[in-house]
């Protein structure tokens, strides 16, 4: 059972996490960077996005079916008008 465990704990570490600022933008470039920026990722890898585009709250979700990733986490900070919202997809594959 050991080796199973340090093997798993191996590929954890040699997963990437790239953050993708995009605050300011509006519908569609959030989505449409995001996209590009999966396309570069290999299976594993986290995509962290923040956005201020109340509508990414409907794209990054689409775009991410669209893709056949994993949404691992979408949330809203801060008040309505200075909101951030912040994706965290993860690359599907091979795992």
């Amino acid at each position: 059972m050991r080796p199973s465990k340090v093997l798993r704990a191996a590929n954890v570490s040699d997963m990437a996490e790239t953050v993708l600022n995009l605050r300011g933008l509006k519908c569609p470039l959030p989505a449409l960077k995001a996209r590009k920026a999966l396309a570069k990722l290999t299976a594993g890898d986290q995509l962290v996005l923040e956005c201020t585009d109340p509508l990414t709250m409907i794209d990054i979700p689409n775009l991410v079916r669209e893709t056949g990733d994993v949404l691992e986490q979408s949330a809203k900070q801060g008040a309505q008008k200075d909101a951030l919202f912040v994706f965290r997809i993860r690359k599907a594959g091979g795992l």
